[in-house]
């Protein structure tokens, strides 16, 4: 688990001026602290995590003198900028079930034989700290064509530590066959061309 380094942020410095001091801002709250924490985060640490996680990422956060396990909970990107604004965080206690969200990566699409339609890209789910998955990941170069992939298909849904908010029935992928074209139908729209440029 990858540690950020976080300090305690000093509300009377407006975000703007943090960020010109290389600094982004977030918040540490959770269900055993009496109060959330507003902090400020190197710009530079966050981008090099932001890389490689994203939210429903768990991580170290290493916030004055103490090491607390959190949960990335929610992001501010810019994208004119190509920067993240704030990361937020939820403080996880073990034993306790977290509301969480899991990208959905289809690997090999390439390999596919057939249309490939993606309609879910991220899973919503509960579970305990120890339970908690970083993204979730379905090789799709063996699959048929005709294939309906349902949330419940997963395999993290047939495991108990785990509860899927996300309905079963959901369609997470399709693979469709190729539409072919005969020549007579390519001559039919060739007409239709013709006639509607004249």
């Amino acid at each position: 688990m990858e540690t950020l380094t976080a300090a305690k942020r000093d509300m009377g410095k407006k975000a703007k001026a943090l960020r010109k001091q290389g600094f982004i801002t977030g918040i540490v709250y959770g269900k055993e602290m009496s109060e959330n924490i507003p902090i400020q985060i190197s710009a530079v640490d966050a981008g090099r995590f932001m890389k490689n996680h994203s939210k429903g990422s768990q991580a170290t956060l290493e916030l004055e003198g103490k090491c607390v396990n959190v949960l990335l909970k929610d992001t501010d990107y810019d994208p004119t900028n190509h920067q993240y604004l704030s990361l937020d965080f939820q403080a996880l206690v073990e034993g306790e079930k977290v509301h969480s969200t899991a990208p959905i990566i289809l690997l090999n699409e390439e390999k596919v034989v057939g249309f490939l339609t993606h309609n879910l890209s991220e899973l919503a789910y509960k579970a305990v700290p120890s339970a908690l998955i970083e993204k979730i990941e379905i090789d799709v170069s063996a699959l048929p064509v005709g294939t309906n992939f349902l949330v419940k298909d997963l395999e993290i849904a047939k495991n108990p530590a785990i509860d899927i908010i996300t309905p079963g029935d959901a369609l997470i992928l399709h693979i469709a066959e190729h539409q072919k074209h005969s020549s007579a139908d390519e001559t039919e729209a060739a007409a239709e061309t013709e006639q509607a440029d004249a």
